[in-house]
């Protein structure tokens, strides 16, 4: 999903995955920002019909018009307190929370102004409480699910698109407002020592700080791992496209389309799909404007790219979507699941390499704009004003900050749902996702939010099992028991 944290090749995060200006209205109709004119193309590109793989994007990168305060690369005195690595959505959050109490901050990142190539989706509430409703750009008052040519569901919870522009804008802005310095170079070596730790960078510039933290993404080697990297892999192609037609409804968003009438005419794609599912998200921005991205769910091994493409291709012809013209195009690659980075470390970590992407759905942005302060707050209370903390006491406070034993206990409940979601077909998930979606909202919401207690999550199961139709409970007892107790292995192991 676009709600989804997304990169393929992993960028540079320093990405997501997120405090004060004036709110816009909650549910603004605002358009957004493209970089290219919607009209000026008429004629040039056109898909054929159903088809838009010939077509190429008319964006173009683009960087930030933004004054940053750069080290002086002729200062010999370049120490500080926290080097952040990267400069996506989660390594500006963390330095501008972590800067707001005197803490001295260095950014380190190749293009620190470049913007974000991925669509963030939201729930509005997650976002309101964070204080960044002011950074969406699109909002829609419901979302729905197409569970198959028969059955919708209607969720009442209102959706929205980050603005990638406004987002990083507000997020520099704190930073510079606090003091936070920036280096544009690429991050070779990291070394420690006791109490120190140095980064070495591709201009041959040396920092040194008593804490280097690591938000430069999943295919990262600074954050160690002590066991095998066995993810399972969410993986999806999306379009920013300007169509002559649409069939979604502008005031909903489409937040998983399981229809796969479209593969009538396909055996192959359609055998394909029925073993290993993917769905369509899309956000409709006008009659003429859609974001749509064809998306495995998650799979293992990984589900192949052209594959999504080519049951994409089916699925917007037989829609009745032609793509006039592509603005942007979107390859998502998400690592799911898989074990938690080495607790502690030197390195510290935040992002997509620190485990926090949902296990479960690929979800990570507002949950990562919310874990941010809570590791920015055990930070602080060793390099405030005493700055007495350092070396291995540091690193065991701020991992076990960000990775308390109560939040380590969810995230294999929610890694337990991931194993559960591998070993459905089409017709399980869509059983599945029927009945979980005719929980109480506080569990389904909290579920997809990672805002459940393990005690609460246990209660969704019961709730989940009691409400499921014979079949979806043929397929929890059947294809569950392995990951189940592998889940019940792992929460022992934690309680020791």
């Amino acid at each position: 999903m676009a709600t989804l944290f997304r990169l393929f090749p992993p960028a540079p995060e320093a990405k997501t995955f997120l405090l004060n200006h004036k709110p816009t209205p909650l549910f603004s109709s605002r358009k957004p920002q493209t970089t290219a004119s919607r009209k000026s193309h008429h004629g040039i590109q056109s898909s054929k019909f159903g088809s838009f793989l010939d077509l190429k994007p008319l964006s173009k990168p683009e960087s930030l018009d933004f004054d940053l305060s750069w080290i002086d690369p002729a200062d010999r005195h370049r120490c500080f307190d926290v080097i952040v690595i990267g400069t996506g959505p989660a390594g500006l959050r963390l330095a501008e929370q972590v800067s707001r109490y005197g803490v001295k901050v260095c950014c380190v990142d190749p293009s620190p102004l470049s913007m974000w190539p991925n669509n963030y989706g939201v729930w509005v509430d997650e976002f309101e409480s964070l204080g960044l409703v002011d950074c969406l750009d699109k909002t829609w008052p419901m979302t729905c699910v197409y569970i198959d040519d028969d059955k919708t569901k209607y969720l009442d919870r209102p959706y929205a698109r980050v603005g990638r522009k406004e987002f990083k804008t507000k997020l520099l802005e704190n930073c510079a407002s606090n003091g936070v310095r920036f280096h544009k170079a690429k991050v070779w070596k990291v070394k420690h020592e006791e109490f120190e730790s140095s980064i070495v960078c591709d201009d041959g510039i040396e920092l040194r700080a008593s804490l280097v933290v690591d938000a430069s993404g999943f295919a990262s080697t600074f954050t160690e791992y002590d066991k095998p990297r066995n993810h399972g892999y969410q993986i999806a192609h999306g379009i920013l496209a300007e169509v002559d037609y649409h069939p979604f409804d502008l005031d909903k968003m489409v937040l998983m389309d399981w229809r796969d009438s479209h593969l009538g005419n396909e055996p192959c794609l359609r055998a394909n799909n029925s073993k290993l599912p993917t769905f369509l998200y899309a956000m409709p921005f006008d009659s003429n404007l859609v974001f749509l991205e064809e998306t495995s769910l998650v799979s293992k091994p990984l589900l192949s790219y052209m594959e999504v493409k080519n049951r994409m291709v089916a699925r917007l012809r037989h829609l009745g979507i032609r793509v006039k013209n592509v603005i942007e195009e979107e390859k998502c690659l998400i690592p799911m699941g898989g074990p938690l980075p080495r607790i502690p470390q030197s390195v510290m970590a935040i992002g997509g390499t620190s485990g926090v992407v949902h296990p479960s759905t690929g979800y990570m942005v507002a949950r990562t704009m919310a874990l941010a302060p809570i590791l920015a707050g055990a930070i602080v209370e060793c390099l405030g004003s005493t700055r007495m903390i350092r070396g291995r006491p540091l690193h065991h406070r701020v991992w076990n900050g960000l990775w308390p034993l109560e939040r380590r206990c969810t995230r294999e409940f929610y890694s337990f749902g991931m194993e559960t979601l591998l070993k459905l077909d089409l017709k399980g998930t869509r059983r599945f996702f029927d009945a979980f979606f005719d929980l109480d909202p506080y569990y389904w919401q909290g579920f997809l939010s990672s805002r459940l207690s393990l005690g609460e999550l246990l209660l969704l199961s019961f709730s989940l099992f009691r409400n499921a139709s014979n079949p979806s409970r043929l397929d929890i007892v059947t294809k569950c028991p392995v990951p189940l107790a592998r889940m019940v292995g792992n929460l022992a192991l934690e309680a020791i």
